[in-house]
């Protein structure tokens, strides 16, 4: 039986796997966090999106975003609930507060009533009585001729001047206790020269109650005005 042939020269080694290439001069040093390849690329595990080579924020898997991004499974932010504001405001007020195309400067209070007594209003002049005038609710006093209840002409008093105005009011009594009635107040209306009371001018936007008796001035005017009730004068007998 012949012999065995001689072993031949050696064969080249095995393929290596699919993707692998020999490094070369160029490649630096390979490991975690180093791109590889000729482009940019990202890696790390916990990569999910940021803006592509085009400068468009893409998302988890490449995806284009736009807008803001929701979180995940959060619950939806509480509905704002806006209440109706039924008060009127702005021009429309102004025109719900007009007497003859003139803006009121005064509106009477949640507490205005008309008095239970009858009072009335005596305006002097020096010593001789002008004129009386039984009072309701509220009286204004000026020179606007539209919307005044008692008209004053001296020029130094202002178009809307001064209110007397009847209201519901609750104060000590001489007891001490608790006393409602409907008591005058005066309020000048923001005037330039002002409303005086026994002499004493008033700070004005502001209610000054009126006992009988009280002389009330408007301005420079030399009238005066006193409130009385028909129990004082004898009227009501």
């Amino acid at each position: 039986m012949p012999p065995p042939p001689p072993p031949g020269p050696p064969g080249p080694p095995d393929r290596p796997h699919e993707g692998w290439r020999q490094p070369g001069p160029d490649d630096g040093p390979r490991g975690r966090g180093h791109d590889h390849g000729a482009g940019p690329r990202h890696s790390g595990r916990g990569h999910r999106g940021g803006a592509g080579d085009d400068g468009v924020p893409r998302g988890k898997g490449g995806k284009e975003v736009w807008g803001r991004q929701e979180e995940q499974g959060g619950a939806p932010p509480p509905a704002v609930v806006v209440q109706p504001v039924m008060e009127l405001s702005g021009k429309l007020a102004a025109e719900t507060n007009k007497v003859g195309g003139v803006v009121l400067k005064h509106q009477p209070p949640a507490e205005a009533s008309k008095p239970d007594k009858k009072w009335r209003l005596y305006v002097f002049k020096g010593e001789a009585l002008v004129d009386g005038e039984p009072l309701n609710d509220h009286y204004l006093f000026g020179r606007e001729q539209k919307v005044v209840d008692v008209l004053c002409a001296h020029p130094s008093i202002s178009k809307q001047h001064a209110v007397v105005q009847f209201r519901l009011t609750t104060k000590p009594g001489p007891d001490g206790l608790d006393q409602s009635a409907i008591r005058p107040y005066l309020m000048d209306l923001g005037t330039v020269n002002g409303t005086f009371l026994n002499g004493d001018q008033l700070e004005a936007q502001r209610y000054y109650e009126l006992l009988p008796q009280d002389v009330i001035r408007f301005a420079q005017s030399t009238r005066e005005y006193v409130l009385l009730h028909e129990e004082l004068t004898g009227r009501g007998k």
